[in-house]
């Protein structure tokens, strides 16, 4: 096999690089990859953020149109869903991929960098939607299925409104989809493997604020007041007991105080303190118990102190749920790529704004890795980051075998 090397800012990407890690010598999107390349890079380059996606959405639907698509643009106020039949099998799959970036500034130096200043796809997003803009073109001219497909390019997953805006419009109902699927890359694991679980995948967030009202004074006279500092740091460390002493030691989650702020000065102790912060959880239940626990230790903290705190708990993202059935699909269609797949992988405590997709209708949530080395082992959402493009072919051949092993013509959803 030739390598078809081609120059990526600073990187050379042949296909014998998307072989790697136990990978199968063929996938049904090689020659592809020079194509979804450029695509990649050129979606990189125009960043754009939560429901604000016009330049995105176009270049997207423009390419699904171009495939011969059925192409559907507004769903969800800035969404895109693409819709590809064959022969008159009553199946719809959907499979999923983010159109929205980060408010970042990218520091990658390469030369298909961000052009729009603070903006940034620090996450993959470019890489999930061409992966699934490869898998598109493939089926259009070569799928063997009998159904539908929805190509689905949902608006801000980042700040967890662009699920649920899209299935308020219909999104569900009006494609009739029978069940969904998502992929998300993930730095460290090695590139082109794949790794989902059934059950909780993700956490949920939740974001909390609590307010102690306390009595402020001279710095030099403490006692004649109650300084809001001394209740809030007590506050803070007896949160950390939420996950360590008062959980069930199987359930997961996540309490971290990321804010705390006061109206002292120099000398003057201060009489308020907000403490604010960020909690995650794999179950619904759990998630519960951290709101309930953490109320619990502020109101009884600022009593003893004989003042006062209120607690708000807004959860923002739900945990992601995976369903067996479509989880034995995924291992199967995975399988196919690589024999690097783990069916079993430990939950992650970031949290998906897939979770309202999945919510509604069977589904399941894919790791992919994005590579162990440089720019492809950074966090995601940090500055240096980088999607894989060795990752753009097992990507897209995995939907690719994901839909024609789900809408196989002898058989039906």
């Amino acid at each position: 096999m030739a390598h078809l090397t081609f120059v990526d800012g600073q990187m050379a990407i042949s296909l014998v690089q998307c072989r790697e890690f136990g990978q199968i010598d063929q996938m049904k999107t090689d020659y592809l990859l020079p194509q979804m390349s450029e695509w990649r890079h050129a979606l990189h380059q125009m960043p754009e953020l939560e429901l604000d996606l016009p330049k995105t959405a176009a270049y997207v639907a423009n390419l699904l149109q171009g495939f011969g698509l059925e192409v559907h643009t507004g769903v969800g106020q800035s969404g895109v869903v693409g819709i590809l039949t064959r022969g008159n099998g009553p199946g719809c799959i959907g499979l999923r991929a983010e159109l929205d970036a980060l408010p970042i500034t990218e520091n990658t130096g390469f030369e298909y960098a961000s052009n729009h200043p603070g903006k940034m796809h620090a996450c993959g997003h470019d890489g999930h939607m061409t992966m699934l803009l490869g898998a598109a073109k493939h089926l259009s001219e070569h799928g063997v299925f009998n159904g539908k497909v929805a190509f689905i390019f949902q608006p801000d997953e980042e700040f967890g409104t662009g699920a649920a805006t899209m299935i308020r419009d219909g999104l569900f109902d009006r494609f009739a989809i029978d069940e969904v699927y998502a992929i998300h890359n993930l730095p460290g694991m090695a590139s082109g493997t794949f790794a989902t679980r059934a059950g909780p995948i993700t956490a949920s967030e939740s974001l909390f604020e609590i307010n102690v009202q306390g009595q402020g004074g001279h710095a030099a006279l403490p006692h004649m007041g109650v300084d809001a500092i001394t209740v809030g740091a007590q506050i803070v460390n007896a949160l950390q007991t939420i996950v360590s002493r008062k959980l069930d030691p199987a359930q997961n989650g996540v309490v971290s105080v990321t804010e705390f702020i006061t109206d002292g000065k120099r000398n003057v102790l201060p009489g308020h303190a907000r403490l604010c912060g960020d909690a995650r959880a794999l179950t619904p239940d759990t998630n519960a118990a951290i709101k309930a626990k953490m109320e619990q230790i502020a109101s009884g903290i600022a009593a003893a102190h004989g003042v006062t705190a209120t607690t708000s708990y807004t959860t923002i993202f739900e945990p992601t749920i995976n369903a067996s059935a479509p989880v034995r699909a995924v291992e199967r269609a995975a399988r196919n790529i690589t024999d690097q797949v783990d069916a079993d992988c430990p939950p992650k405590l970031f949290s998906e704004d897939f979770a309202h997709m999945a919510a509604k209708i069977p589904g399941a949530f894919i790791l992919m890795g994005n590579g162990t080395n440089a720019h492809h082992a950074r966090p995601l959402h940090s500055a240096d980051y980088d999607f894989n493009d060795a990752g753009l072919v097992p990507g897209s051949s995995f939907w690719v075998e994901l839909v024609e092993q789900q809408l196989a013509p002898s058989t039906s959803i």
